[in-house]
């Protein structure tokens, strides 16, 4: 077989470079090349001998840096392409131990910096972190708290910039070390080397980007550390705080209100002061903390305004970036503050953009295009007046030529039904696209443009009618091609374009032929992207789509569609869609590595066949049953068995009665769920085990006894989520009103009332009170004894902002039944009420 030359192809490349004849022994790894990207499994065993030959040129320093950067591209390629392989060789460990040291060298001031070895290992490191993160974490982790005390500060640098690195990857891991990471960070931005301070500002920015929500608990701690970064001595630093503070700020919500005056009055003050290129990234943190701050930025917005407005008139080459940073500032603050505060102002700052489109630099059309999109979604209807002015120039960037130069070996091309280009995760192992040439800044224009087309058509609607035949071509197009961005904006925008039809007035005749029309196209590039499209986050996005589509066509119009889309839903539950292919090389090591964003998107779409279909949905859901529940068994993690845990409850909620079927397959797992160490998983097995037996009739009665003493530990101190104990109430509301006699209320109830009112999830508020005022109505003797308690809590409901009038009518029904049954015993229950809620009470139960 081939790979029994790999020995000799490595003796004799071995001995070229004892010769100094690099060109020669670079033609192994060239070999190399082809070996992992051919679709036969050539690599075997031998993928251990190749991986230890590449680690020793990427370390050898005397080498020339291109027959290293070869190497060290060889471990990347295997890292993207072969991951298993590496899992399966024990090779993890070993490369990273090369790779991580790797990142404290310095490149040659002759070098090119994009060959140079610490940037190619810090690559490598990034690419192993995104397909191996459960592998990757510890030997970093290791590598860098040694590192981080290193008397050699580009160790420290590289201790610093590892975490950076790895941060996206593996985002989920890191979570649960994020304290210790965060000394380590926080540490190093004190360090008195500017190299190791610049490395912690881009890795606490990582850290903020990737590692939310559970960085944002740390912002007592962070915010002070970055604050103080701003004041160093270094640009190179400044500037890299000034990224991780926008990337820290813009999901603090209220959270920033303490820190927004001093924030603002810094950045204000740097922006007046500090070098074009400081100012760019300065007004990308102001955009964040507008983002973060919403209505109380508004005491601020007039000054920003009026400073960003200066920055829009900029017409030299060297200022466009910073012209682009400032029309982007202005749609967001503009978002922040609301129509009412900036509608009157914003048609200068409309024609500044407008204008802007004539100076011909790709990244001040993106960045207006994101202007554009903010201003319709401002204005709404109002957005109208502009669209003859703006979708043109939308349609104009959409049409560019990107100048991409897509190179594929047309004997082994296989059409994937997306221009016949296989992406880098690409199924089979088929070949690879290489020398893919794009300008990626019109890339990032393109993307803006299409996501702009869709909401111009979401929030003008039908006004958006004489453009929509043009974007539905675009959109089409975007749907397939060859970027998973363009991709993905195309999808979102799809939906979009489908609901400014549906609003067309059907004052024509053909507006409803129309409207069938558009649904055919939009559904058939959705069902073809769940099962074929390359990219997990483009077809997650499809299928929350299809999901609201669902939703919102309802099932006369959805009914043609409904058995493909079940069909493309099975391929994904199975994990069989071009997205869920791995390659095949390599033996399955048990590792469960699949998408979570993913998989939940798909399992939205169950529910939603539910919701439309009713108990219909039966004959589909049961071929989609097992698939779904083997994402509860092991190995895979505790999110994906909520993950069908809440599934399983949602589709009871919906199909009803035909879900009894499933009743004994479903509740060992629910029962057990309970009893989960994760909140989430106990708050859906919850919700679960109520719908179960509200819905599943007779099958459900004889695990009562065991659901009310799991429900029962839910009720007791231990527990310490709000939701889960809100949940467990829903539950046995659900259970008492269709089964009062299977219950033992007089030990129930007590225990049950003792729980309320109910203090987050307030979705179960319907079930719970309804459930009392049952009881009630009914006088019902084991509730009676219990009216004082009742009372009290009904009194802290009718006056609760969060809950419905609904809910407060049924709890005045209830109240004014007592009172004509009860009257004299109720009236000092009542009188002990506070003033207020004994008002509240009073107005509720005096409605009829």
């Amino acid at each position: 077989m081939f790979r029994d030359f790999v020995p000799s192809i490595l003796n004799v490349s071995r001995q070229c470079l004892a010769n100094g004849e690099e060109d020669v022994a670079s033609i192994a790894f060239e070999i190399f090349d082809e070996l992992i990207e051919s679709p036969a499994p050539l690599l075997g065993d031998s993928v251990r001998s190749i991986v230890q030959f590449s680690l020793e040129v990427s370390a050898n320093q005397d080498l020339e840096i291109n027959i290293r950067q070869q190497a060290i591209q060889i471990i990347s390629w295997l890292a993207k392409f072969k991951a298993s392989f590496l899992k399966k060789h024990k090779l993890v460990v070993p490369i990273l131990q090369v790779m991580c040291p790797l990142l404290t060298e310095t490149a040659n001031e002759d070098e090119d910096s994009d060959l140079a070895a610490d940037r190619s290992a810090a690559e490598v490191i990034d690419t192993m972190a995104i397909n191996l993160p459960r592998h990757v974490l510890a030997p970093v982790l290791e590598f860098a708290s040694v590192s981080f005390h290193h008397i050699n500060p580009k160790y420290r640098e590289a201790a610093v910039t590892s975490l950076g690195v790895i941060s996206e990857g593996c985002c989920e891991h890191l979570k649960d070390k994020l304290e210790d990471c965060l000394k380590i960070v926080l540490e190093a931005l004190k360090d008195q080397e500017q190299m190791v301070r610049g490395a912690a500002s881009f890795a606490l920015g990582q850290f903020a980007e990737h590692l939310q929500p559970e960085i944002l608990s740390h912002y007592a701690n962070v915010l002070p550390c970055i604050l103080n970064a701003l004041e160093d001595p270094s640009d190179e630093v400044k500037e890299k705080s000034y990224y991780a503070l926008a990337a820290f700020c813009e999901d603090m919500g209220e959270d920033i209100l303490p820190y927004l005056d001093p924030l603002i009055c810094k950045l204000v003050m740097s922006l007046q002061s500090s070098p074009r290129n400081l100012q760019e990234t300065c007004m990308s943190a102001i955009g964040s903390v507008a983002a973060a701050a919403e209505q109380a930025f508004t005491p601020y917005a007039e000054k920003v305004l009026e400073m960003m407005k200066g920055f829009m008139v900029l017409t030299s080459d060297e200022d466009l970036c910073a012209r682009a940073r400032a029309t982007e500032v202005v749609g967001i603050v503009a978002m922040a503050v609301g129509r009412a505060r900036v509608e009157a102002i914003l048609p200068p700052f409309i024609e500044a953009a407008i204008s802007g489109f004539g100076l011909d630099y790709s990244e001040l059309r993106e960045y207006t295009h994101g202007f554009f999109s903010n201003v319709a979604e401002i204005l709404g209807d109002s957005f109208t007046q502009y669209l003859p002015h703006v979708v043109p120039l939308v349609f104009s960037s959409c049409n560019l030529d990107d100048g991409s130069a897509v190179d594929i070996d047309d004997a082994d091309s296989v059409d994937n039904g997306f221009g016949g280009v296989s992406s880098d995760d690409d199924v089979n192992d088929e070949p690879r696209v290489r020398n893919i040439s794009v300008r990626t800044g019109v890339l990032d224009e393109k993307a803006a443009a299409t996501q702009a087309i869709g909401f111009f058509a979401l929030h003008t609607k039908s006004a958006y009618a004489p453009y929509l035949e043009e974007s539905l071509k675009i959109l089409i197009r975007h749907s397939g091609y060859f970027h998973e961005d363009l991709r993905l904006q195309a999808v979102i925008s799809l939906k979009h374009i489908l609901t400014a039809v549906r609003a067309i007035p059907p004052t024509h005749a053909d507006v409803q032929e129309k409207q069938k029309d558009v649904l055919d196209t939009v559904l058939n590039i959705y069902i073809k992207t769940m099962t074929e499209d390359d990219d997990k986050e483009v077809v997650a996005q499809a299928c929350m789509s299809v999901a609201d589509i669902v939703k919102d066509c309802g099932f006369a119009a959805i009914e043609p569609y409904i058995l493909r889309l079940a069909e493309a839903t099975l391929v994904l539950l199975r994990q069989e869609s071009s997205c869920q292919q791995v390659e095949s090389d390599g033996e399955d090591d048990g590792d469960i590595d699949h998408d979570e964003v993913l998989m939940d998107a798909v399992s939205d779409l169950l529910p939603a066949f539910a919701k439309v279909m009713g108990s219909y949905f039966d004959p589909i859901f049961a071929k989609l049953f097992d698939p779904l529940m083997k994402f509860a068994k092991s190995p895979h993690p505790p999110q994906d068995k909520t993950m069908v845990v809440a599934t399983l409850a949602e589709v009871a909620q919906e199909m009803g009665a035909p879900i009894s079927a499933y009743v004994d397959k479903i509740m060992p797992l629910v029962l057990k769920e309970l009893a989960s160490s994760d909140a989430t998983n106990r708050r859906n097995a919850a919700f679960c085990v109520g719908e179960i037996c509200k819905n599943g009739g007779a099958t459900a009665l004889k695990y009562y006894g065991d659901i009310l003493r799991s429900l029962h530990n839910l009720f007791s101190n231990s527990e310490s989520d709000d939701a889960v104990r809100d949940n467990a109430a829903g539950a046995i509301a659900r259970m008492i009103m269709v089964q009062p006699q299977s219950i033992p209320l007089n030990q129930v109830l007590p225990v049950f009332i003792k729980a309320l009112p109910l203090k987050e999830d307030h979705e179960e508020s319907m079930p719970v009170y309804s459930c009392i005022c049952s009881l009630l109505l009914s006088s019902h003797p084991q509730i009676l004894p219990l009216v004082p308690d009742v009372i009290h809590v009904f009194a802290q409901v009718v006056v609760s902002p969060d809950e419905s009038d609904e809910v407060k009518t049924n709890i005045g029904k209830a109240v004014s039944h007592l009172i004509s049954v009860y009257g004299q015993q109720m009236q000092p229950i009542l009188s002990a009420l506070p003033p207020a809620h004994a008002n509240a009470l009073a107005t509720f139960a005096s409605r009829r």
